[in-house]
């Protein structure tokens, strides 16, 4: 397994990077407790803080995610909406499902939050855009039906986020069924004209994809 940034400098971008709320902080801890292995699925505070950042700049008041986990990312964007921001999130994990919402309970953001539990497609399937902010981290093999399915709903200055496009380097000789998910995806972004994206190597590879034509800026007919 490849590691995209050496250990010394993950310790300095946390230590550079803005603190986490005690509340973000236990949740982690938790998450480790509870879930072991699994816990590894955290974004974590530099994706994290990237995601609010994205949000707040942006001026996000629609947001959709697509894997809840046990909520950290849904905390750390809910942070940037406004009083009345409204923020989706969709799950499937029992054990996961109940942390978070036990974590939402607890925070002054967590009103904005909805929770969604069942298959992230058919969630998608009810529901209307636009929403400034999406952001993927679910099943891999299912990532070029996410994309599809929000790009629809995405207004038209707003961000999809893609986490875990490099897949621990796995990318570059894929041979699981998820290693093989995530190239196509990442090739199928790359071919598609309608957006403009970037990838960056912040913890296990992040994709931000735009459309690449705002409406107010389409050229008339035969022009």
């Amino acid at each position: 397994m490849l590691t995209l940034v050496p250990e010394e400098i993950e310790h300095y971008v946390a230590a550079h990077s803005a603190p986490l709320p005690p509340l973000l902080d236990e949740l982690m801890s938790l998450t480790r407790e509870k879930l072991g292995e699994r816990s590894r699925m955290l974004s974590g505070q530099p994706e994290g803080l990237l995601l609010q950042t994205l949000a707040a700049s942006m001026g996000a008041r629609r947001v959709l995610e697509i894997g809840t986990f046990t909520g950290f990312s849904a905390l750390m964007m809910a942070e940037a909406l406004p009083e009345d921001g409204r923020l989706i999130t969709c799950d499937l994990a029992p054990d996961a499902i109940a942390i978070a919402n036990s974590f939402f309970a607890r925070s002054p953001h967590g009103r904005k939050i909805e929770l969604r539990e069942g298959p992230a497609l058919e969630t998608i399937a009810t529901l209307d855009g636009p929403f400034d902010l999406v952001f993927i981290d679910a099943d891999k093999t299912n990532y070029t039906n996410y994309y599809e399915a929000t790009l629809p709903l995405l207004s038209p200055g707003g961000v999809i986020a893609v986490d875990n496009v490099l897949w621990s380097g796995r990318v570059l000789d894929p041979k699981g069924d998820d290693d093989k998910a995530i190239v196509a995806f990442n090739q199928h972004v790359a071919a598609d004209e309608r957006v403009t994206q970037v990838i960056l190597t912040v913890r296990d590879g992040v994709m931000l994809i735009r459309p690449t034509h705002h409406p107010s800026h389409r050229p008339e007919p035969g022009t």
